[in-house]
């Protein structure tokens, strides 16, 4: 007999110190027209989603830098369902991006060392900016690309990874309210 509360205190014990999982990716309406997305800080860039059947077809919203955990979805249609995904992207820094300016074009080249890449991700850092900000993204195979650039980034920085996706989040899902 005394071996059966010895055996539920070390049970409690043990889920006493178990370490509460991060959130999932969660979608939250701010407003009756503004989604927020939210996930756990895993270190990779996120790619989010959206559309207005859970079947698709899905259109990109926005490639995020790593280390972003949240993303608004501003000015949305009334009383529409929108259902997200995110996926995670890593990859490694090419180190031989090659560019040429012409007028406020920047064409951007490069060697294809990747067998397996889902594509190439362009990523730019703008004068004063912290951090690379993901800006354009290739097909697998593609070694070069163009990019028009606004006032004020003449003077970034360019780098390029070959992208590799992780597992695509559940999907999530808000319906607008009423505009007010």
């Amino acid at each position: 007999m005394s071996v059966k509360p010895l055996v539920l205190l070390a049970l409690l014990a043990a889920g006493c110190s178990a370490a509460t999982p991060p959130p999932p990716f969660a979608a939250a309406l701010t407003s009756p027209t503004d989604v927020v997305l939210t996930w756990p800080d895993d270190g990779a860039g996120h790619r989010v989603e959206y559309a207005n059947d859970p079947a698709g077809p899905w259109t990109t919203l926005r490639f995020l830098p790593a280390h972003a955990t949240s993303y608004h979805h501003p000015d949305l249609i009334p009383q529409t369902p929108f259902y997200y995904r995110e996926q995670p992207f890593t990859g490694p820094v090419s180190t031989d991006l090659r560019s040429a300016v012409s007028g406020d074009t920047v064409t951007f080249t490069w060697a294809d060392r990747s067998s397996d890449e889902a594509g190439f991700l362009l990523e730019i850092r703008r004068p004063g900016a912290p951090e690379f900000d993901p800006v354009e993204v290739t097909d697998p195979d593609a070694t070069t690309c163009a990019l028009s650039l606004l006032p004020g980034e003449e003077h970034s920085e360019f780098r390029l990874r070959a992208l590799h996706y992780g597992p695509l989040s559940p999907v999530v899902h808000q319906t607008t309210g009423k505009e007010r």
